[in-house]
């Protein structure tokens, strides 16, 4: 795939998560790893609205090079990619089912999701909380670079979820995959509930490793 084609597949697919409610406003913002650096959508845009020539591109440095102003919330994107070099694309959002239990007072915060699904232990695997930092805050990508060398997907205390895949596809379907079991989450947290074992969690990432 080549670079106008990665943008035209960014625009796409923030405009899928746009349109079936996963982010709002000009809240959200995704990222993609190029040969020679990174494209990432821009600051103060709304997901459902990208226009593929205008999106942000950065050199391998992570300065931008051209396109308007990228997401304020870079510093989260390439944090992940400093740590995972598998990473090729990275998506943030402020999902609501998400930013919901990443606001609970109870929550493991070593592994904030318990295994509901198999899928959920195949694309996520251990969710650990990142502690609250102001928007903008630097010491935010430093906490995140600390986790990030272990997990693929971390979530943001009060904020939302940031989730590394090998391409922006298996991204988008691991933060969705994140939503759709914090909603499942809420929903039983005041029901009696049969998790998957340790044993079947072990099997599946035995097999199916992140």
């Amino acid at each position: 795939m080549n670079e106008n084609q990665t943008r035209d597949e960014i625009a796409k697919l923030a405009k899928s998560i746009y349109d079936r409610g996963l982010t709002f406003g000009s809240s959200g913002n995704i990222s993609v790893r190029l040969d020679d650096g990174w494209l990432m959508t821009t600051t103060g845009s709304s997901m459902g609205e990208i226009d593929p020539a205008r999106i942000a591109k950065l050199d391998a440095d992570g300065n931008h090079v051209s396109g308007d102003k990228p997401t304020k919330e870079t510093f989260l994107h390439l944090a992940m990619y400093e740590e995972r070099a598998s990473a090729g694309a990275v998506v943030h959002l402020h999902s609501t089912h998400s930013v919901a239990v990443s606001c609970m007072a109870d929550i493991d915060p070593r592994n904030v999701l318990p295994p509901i699904t198999a899928y959920y232990v195949m694309k996520i695997g251990a969710l650990p909380l990142v502690p609250y930092f102001a928007p903008g805050d630097l010491d935010l990508a430093r906490a995140v670079r600390e986790m990030a060398s272990d997990h693929h997907a971390v979530l943001l205390a009060n904020h939302g979820p940031v989730v590394a895949g090998k391409s922006l596809r298996d991204a988008v379907y691991a933060t969705e995959e994140l939503e759709e079991t914090a909603r499942l989450f809420l929903m039983l947290k005041d029901v009696k509930t049969r998790f998957l074992t340790d044993e079947q969690v072990a099997a599946l990432r035995e097999k199916f490793p992140s």
